[in-house]
């Protein structure tokens, strides 16, 4: 027996069907500790504001942290072509969306991925796709930027990877120091960006405004 349950609506102004799924044994065990979790606040989890507020928030966890059942390595894998190309190829200005595991409270900000190929070029819409499957998990931005690098280095095998993450994180914005203006920026590097003008032409090409 299937254990997701579906929720479906469809918008007649949009003319689509939204079509969400929700492992139900998970949806209901995260909602009941939600419904406790709002008691021990100070609230009535039964007034009707917070009614199905226990099932939003077991709905919305699953899909915040739905990299978890994802494979990014095969992700790139199911579009890598040989190709004779072997200088640089940028991908930046990824929107980056993920939970601090410290606060579980998100982060959020852009991701700027090069590689140089060798031999294997790898489809573009791909290199987003592996930065949701491990910022879909709770995290901590440092560890992201190193997976990310990992997997394309990894999988791909190019001559070098570049990945720098700049992100604001609610946990120091909204609590804590308070904040709310502060950027985190980490950088991971392998092969050829060890090299100081390979380095410095990656960083160039991100934050020049070509478009």
């Amino acid at each position: 027996m299937d254990n997701h349950t579906k929720d479906s609506f469809e918008d007649e102004n949009e003319g689509y069907i939204k079509i969400d799924r929700y492992n139900a044994d998970q949806t209901s065990a995260i909602s009941s500790h939600y419904a406790d979790i709002l008691s021990q606040l100070g609230e009535d989890p039964t007034r009707e504001g917070l009614l199905k507020t226990p099932e939003r928030v077991a709905k919305s966890l699953q899909y915040l942290t739905h990299g978890y059942d994802l494979k990014p390595a095969e992700i790139l894998r199911s579009a890598m072509f040989k190709e004779d190309y072997s200088q640089m190829v940028v991908v930046k200005d990824i929107e980056v969306y993920s939970m601090c595991e410290h606060h579980m409270l998100p982060f959020f900000g852009k991701a700027h991925i090069a590689y140089i190929p060798k031999g294997y070029i790898v489809g573009l819409s791909k290199i987003p796709r592996v930065v949701d499957a491990y910022a879909r998990r709770l995290q901590v931005q440092e560890r992201l930027t190193n997976e990310i690098r990992d997997c394309i280095q990894e999988t791909l095998n190019p001559a070098g990877v570049a990945v720098v993450i700049e992100c604001q994180h609610l946990c120091m914005a909204m609590r804590g120091i308070q904040k709310q203006n502060s950027v985190t920026t980490t950088s991971a590097f392998t092969g050829a960006f060890a090299n100081d003008k390979t380095r410095a032409e990656f960083l160039r090409l991100i934050t020049a405004r070509l478009h």
